[in-house]
């Protein structure tokens, strides 16, 4: 490889990065129009093994706009990154997909606001496809694969014996 291909592999891959980290930023957020933009032309989410929806970035968008209302607090760590771009010609090519672990704790809304734990903590893969546009890289496909879940149990009623 040149030095020429070199950096721009590491620029795509800050560029990917980035990317990943505004998706995990907008969700967190509820920076819904951000989130739209994340998306190329025609990108797909599949949120199915959470409990959620398969669809374009519209129907998706709609679909976490409500769920997301039933957290007060969210934060998706995306982490162990493994990002492999298409080569052409021992270049760089257009397309990149990214393996990445999750962890997300969330605070359900509407408890009793004394508490700012998580009491909901799930878990998983992503598998992104993205794609190289005229705006940068974008998302062609997000494919939530949850592996666990916790919630944080409710005591049960004291039986008034010690």
């Amino acid at each position: 490889m040149t030095q020429r291909v070199e950096l721009a592999t590491v620029m795509d891959r800050l560029a990917v990065d980035a990317l990943i980290t505004e998706y995990a930023v907008a969700v967190d957020d509820g920076a819904w129009e951000a989130y739209r933009r994340l998306f190329a032309p025609g990108g797909r989410a599949d949120y199915r093994s959470a409990g959620g929806i398969e669809g374009d970035a519209e129907e998706i968008t709609q679909w976490l706009t409500g769920t997301m209302e039933l957290f007060a607090m969210r934060q998706h760590l995306i982490v162990n990154r493994q990002v492999h771009f298409e080569t052409v010609d021992r270049d760089v090519g257009d397309t990149a997909r990214v393996r990445a672990d999750f962890v997300n704790p969330m605070r359900f809304a509407g408890g009793d606001n004394t508490s700012t734990a998580p009491d909901f903590v799930c878990g998983g893969r992503y598998a992104f496809t993205l794609v190289r546009t005229g705006a940068g890289w974008r998302f062609s496909q997000v494919v939530v694969q949850e592996k666990w879940r916790r919630t944080q149990a409710t005591p049960a009623p004291s039986s008034g014996t010690p």
